[in-house]
């Protein structure tokens, strides 16, 4: 190549194309010397030595460098991991700022800075060079007419979220073009967007699209790939393997395309990130980026021993967010996906790791204080998983205001609630009604709680009731991953005495917990099963707070009992679409179960349910009932494995207005929940008897029930079968003063 380097710009970072050539900028503190490399189309390299530096940031203008250039770095300085240092110019790096990456990092021993043979480990050098395993970055054309796209901004009261895989969901779709099938166009076809639009989901949350590892080593061993993708190796490049149109700049249109589709439908797109670690593992692990850029300056290093990494993830590393350079990148990355590609808010992968400027976690770290103050981040949804491995990690209710949690205790709690083993029903209320002991005292919201009673981690609705333990044997692990204690039930009648028998203070029988695990021909357990599915969506969907259902737990998807699919990526893992219409009744009840969300506010409160009278109809915004028809008292709240309560939801005490500044006004429902093994006949409550209420839902039955137009009025026992929920709609107004 015949090419002119000029000084150019510190700024922006990476690659920027303006029309005439492209400027290149790299951050390394630590460099004694940065090579831009260049790769002609046959694959040939040529190495530019960079010599202007601003600020630790190395920076050249090469004219004539034009979109689709594939680019590396080679960075100079000591190997010395004993120090903290493993610079390694032998080793062609990703630009950390890259926007597309030109497919996947290739496993060999090459890519590692040190060698694998020598006794030493990682403290020996390795000058194998590896530039033909590790992928290129490419100059970009950012240029895209987005058509007048704008963020939908839909409240948070009103979000449904359905947490999907991007290729998953649409691998085995039949009705999408085979080249599109698992891809970001595939996802912007009509057929995907249709059945998000009739499942009434207003945002998707996509488990991770920056670019990380495909194939490490030791699943490359084992025939194998990383599935959900929470090993990234860039944080502004959408993945490539995703892409139909190509890999050298073109996945970026064709995740634009993809928003842009979604956001035409009025449906939000949220993405799972993960600023916690990156896919460079531990101290043996490859050297792809950030650790030959600077490892000191990217990576929490042990104090006092900076060969190893603290690793509060379970992933090898930890990022330095107290680096004011990381820091920018992180924040310069949230940016981008929201002013470049349009998405809507972002889930952070084990957030708490973020919130660590030492040992412990702090939620008021200069992580959160940045993004509160920012323009563009402070106006999107954030999603906090608040949680790490490390000491003090779990932080659940503990986020500042602006964030909302995936409520890791909402989903333990109404699934033992539903098994039967709930220690009380106290916390069953609380979780129903937004989990206000977690997020009201510092101000929040119910929109606080992210409600989830399965995510892609662990089991499906469907293996949930069918499985009593993990059965993870296809990740070649013996089944030593996963989570081992999933509450979960496999609905069958061993299950019951054993239940039974600690209910009534007796020692429980042994068995065998794997009993009855998996498909079934007993028809009373095929039942259950299918009954418990409905009980946990209306759950789910009729919880204040914002619910989040799983890519197929509509359809019934199951993954063979796999809690740990991280590496299936393959029918395990993929929506299978034959599903729909062999349980098209539980594809309809969870339709009918967001429509009924979607047209009565009082499902989706923006505010706390207050036990009280507000506008004056003297009876509370919400009462608690006994079967019996009774108010619980304060004893039987805390009485051990109760299982029924029946409640009152007041729809004239909506305590704020509309848009328009309108007093809402709802319909009233009592809610019936049973989940005792016996059918147990409740009681209208006294002060309602004189009202008619039409049952509208009943999980004992495939369908909703209003069409049958069962009326019940006075002291007419309502029959709530074992296990199940009856939902009555009150037909002649409201409750007022009766």
């Amino acid at each position: 190549m015949d090419l002119k380097l000029w000084p150019g710009k510190p700024y922006p970072l990476g690659s920027k194309w303006d029309g005439e050539g492209t400027n290149f900028g790299l951050f390394s503190e630590n460099a004694t010397g940065v090579e831009l490399c260049l790769f002609d189309e046959q694959g040939w390299e040529t190495r530019l030595p960079l010599t202007e530096v601003y600020n630790f940031i190395w920076h050249c203008y090469i004219p004539g460098i034009k979109p689709g250039q594939l680019y590396g770095f080679r960075v100079h300085g000591p190997y010395n991991p004993s120090a903290g240092h493993r610079f390694n110019p032998a080793k062609l790096l990703i630009d950390p700022y890259a926007k597309a990456i030109a497919g996947d990092v290739v496993h060999g021993r090459e890519i590692f800075g040190y060698d694998w043979d020598d006794e030493k480990e990682d403290l020996s050098y390795s000058a194998l060079d590896d530039s033909h395993l590790v992928p290129k970055a490419v100059v970009i054309d950012e240029s895209f007419d987005w058509e007048g796209d704008t963020h939908p901004q839909l409240a948070w009261h009103k979000t449904v979220i359905y947490e999907m895989h991007v290729k998953g969901f649409t691998k085995l779709h039949p009705d999408i073009p085979e080249a599109l099938q698992g891809t970001y166009a595939g996802l912007a076809h009509p057929a995907a967007i249709d059945h998000l639009k009739s499942l009434g989901i207003t945002a998707v949350e996509l488990l991770p699209v920056h670019h990380f590892i495909g194939c490490p080593g030791f699943l490359e061993a084992k025939g194998l790939r990383n599935y959900w993708g929470y090993d990234s190796i860039n944080y502004l490049a959408p993945y490539s393997g995703y892409s139909a149109s190509g890999n050298t700049g073109q996945q970026v249109n064709e995740f634009k395309e993809m928003v842009k589709a979604l956001h035409a439908a009025g449906i939000e797109v949220i993405i799972d990130v993960v600023y916690n670690h990156t896919g460079e593992g531990n101290h043996m692990g490859p050297t792809l980026s950030f650790r030959g850029l600077d490892n000191a300056a990217y990576y929490r290093l042990v104090e006092g021993a900076p060969r190893y990494y603290m690793d509060y993830s379970g992933c090898g590393n930890s990022l330095n967010v107290c680096h004011p350079q990381v820091l920018k990148l992180i924040m310069d990355s949230l940016r981008y996906w929201v002013l470049e590609m349009h998405v809507d808010g972002f889930r952070f992968d084990l957030a708490t790791v973020l919130a660590r400027e030492t040992d412990r976690v702090d939620t008021f770290a200069a992580f959160f204080d940045i993004i509160h103050q920012d323009p563009v981040l402070c106006e999107v949804k954030l999603i906090a998983e608040p949680w790490d491995i490390g000491e003090g990690g779990y932080q659940v209710g503990q986020f500042p205001l602006l964030w909302s949690e995936w409520n890791g205790r909402y989903r333990d709690t109404m699934r033992d609630f539903w098994r039967g083993t709930n220690e009380t029903l106290s916390q069953f209320a609380y979780s129903f009604t937004g989990s206000s002991d977690l997020y009201e005292s510092n101000g929040r919201r119910p929109h606080a709680s992210i409600n989830f009673i399965t995510a892609h981690d662990g089991f499906t609705l469907k293996d949930l009731v069918s499985y009593n333990h993990k059965h993870n044997e296809a990740n070649g692990e013996n089944s030593r991953d996963g989570e081992n204690y999933n509450r979960a039930w496999n609905c069958t009648a061993i299950e019951f005495a054993a239940t039974q028998a600690l209910e009534a203070g007796a020692s429980a029988p042994c068995f065998d917990p794997c009993a009855g695990d998996g498909d079934t021909d007993d028809p009373q357990v095929q039942l259950l099963r299918e009954r418990q599915q409905r009980n946990f969506l209306t759950s789910l969907l009729l919880s204040q707070g914002v619910p989040m259902l799983v890519a197929g737990d509509e359809m019934g998807r199951s993954q063979g009992g796999n809690n740990n699919a991280y590496c299936q990526d393959n029918e395990i893992s993929w929506v299978d679409w034959g599903l729909q219409h062999k349980n098209a009744d539980l594809l309809e009840f969870t339709r009918q179960l967001t429509g009924l969300r979607r047209e009565h506010p009082i499902f989706r409160r923006r505010k706390w349910f207050q036990g009280r009278a507000i506008h004056g109809s003297q009876v509370s915004d919400i009462t608690w009932f006994n079967p019996d028809g009774g108010e619980m008292t304060d004893e039987q709240w805390k009485v051990g494995h109760a299982k029924a309560i029946g409640i009152f939801l007041n729809g004239e005490e909506l305590p704020y207005p509309n848009a328009r500044g309108e007093r809402i006004i709802d319909d009233s429902f009592l809610l019936f929940f049973n989940a005792y093994w016996e059918a147990i006949d409740f009681v209208i409550p006294p002060r309602f008897q004189g009202l008619q209420w039409i049952a509208i839902l009943d999980t004992a039955e495939p369908k909703f029930v209003e069409s049958q137009g069962i009326i019940y009025t006075k002291r007419k026992n309502i029959p709530v079968t074992a296990r199940s929920i009856v939902i009555l709609k009150c037909l002649n107004g409201h409750p007022r003063s009766l």
